[in-house]
């Protein structure tokens, strides 16, 4: 069996049902698909498996972490075929990666949040601004926002019921929605047409993906160096800069494991060591005073 049959017709009926992230193992393929597609199971090297992945690198510019993906997508592709008994081994098994830190968090400047909101507010670009600016309202994943509903919201009590099935912890869990989530959810058009918050108007579907739209519009705002994943950081920022617990943080992000939100506490401590100083500043200038 090839491995472009084995994906149409094992792969994908399994992770349609199983898989959250199904539609973005569908956008790995696309790339697979022209390079494996034609290979019989058991004649996928591991050998040209690793030239591939260098050449996500190479020569289409991806960054490590996206070259990373498709190879990880792979391995675990071919994990189900020694699972269902189509081969009898994984030849992908712990093929190494580009060991990408994914733990470094990118924060907004003030200057810089003034600039991207500015341009999300100006530059539409087809319904896909509002769902970041979601995401800077509410700190919730990519994920979590695009797969949203109507019938989660509670406007009236603006907080936000997320489903166990589209939550990470596999736990339902109550986001509040500040004023600036509220503003956001009152500028769409989808309530009463659509089932979903976020929709593209180009398809009339929910939204697939929305990265190339995030390159332009962060580009335009001049930012680099900064992921989508990056703004529930910011909102993270802007809790912790607001003198919230870190209980409190992990609470409405919905960490699983508070380790996760010990990331956050430097923020905390230099808001601290910022009214310390300003503290510092009134006993000089009264100090400065008592002098004169």
């Amino acid at each position: 069996m090839t491995l472009d049959r084995f994906v149409a017709e094992e792969v994908n009926p399994h992770n349609k049902v199983r898989k959250r992230s199904h539609a973005r193992d569908l956008q790995l393929y696309k790339r697979i698909g022209p390079r494996f597609g034609h290979c019989s199971l058991m004649d996928i090297r591991r050998k040209d498996v690793q030239d591939f992945h260098n050449a996500l690198v190479t020569e289409e510019r991806l960054s490590p972490a996206s070259a990373d993906h498709h190879v990880t997508y792979m391995r675990r592709i071919l994990n189900l075929a020694v699972q269902w008994e189509f081969i009898e081994k994984n030849v992908l098994t712990k093929i190494p990666l580009m060991k990408v830190d994914n733990k470094v968090e990118r924060y907004l400047t003030e200057e810089e949040t003034s600039r991207l909101i500015e341009v999300l507010q100006r530059d539409k670009a087809g319904g896909a601004s509002n769902i970041f600016l979601f995401l800077l309202s509410t700190g919730a994943r990519l994920n979590e926002a695009m797969s949203a509903k109507w019938e989660q919201m509670d406007l009236a009590s603006e907080i936000w019921r997320v489903p166990a099935s589209n939550s990470k912890s596999k736990r339902s869990r109550v986001v509040p929605l500040n004023e600036s989530a509220v503003w956001v959810l009152n500028q769409l058009d989808t309530k009463g047409h659509h089932d979903f918050l976020f929709v593209n108007p180009a398809t009339n579907r929910p939204f697939v993906t929305i990265t190339r739209a995030w390159y332009r519009l962060r580009r335009k705002a001049g930012i680099e160096n900064m992921r989508i994943h990056d703004l529930r950081h910011s909102y993270a920022s802007f809790l912790a800069n607001a003198n919230c617990s870190l209980y409190e943080i992990q609470n409405i992000l919905g960490h699983s494991d508070p380790r996760v939100t010990q990331r956050y506490a430097h923020l905390q401590h230099q808001t601290l060591k910022n009214a310390a100083r300003a503290g510092s500043m009134i006993v000089r200038s009264k100090g400065s005073s008592a002098v004169a």
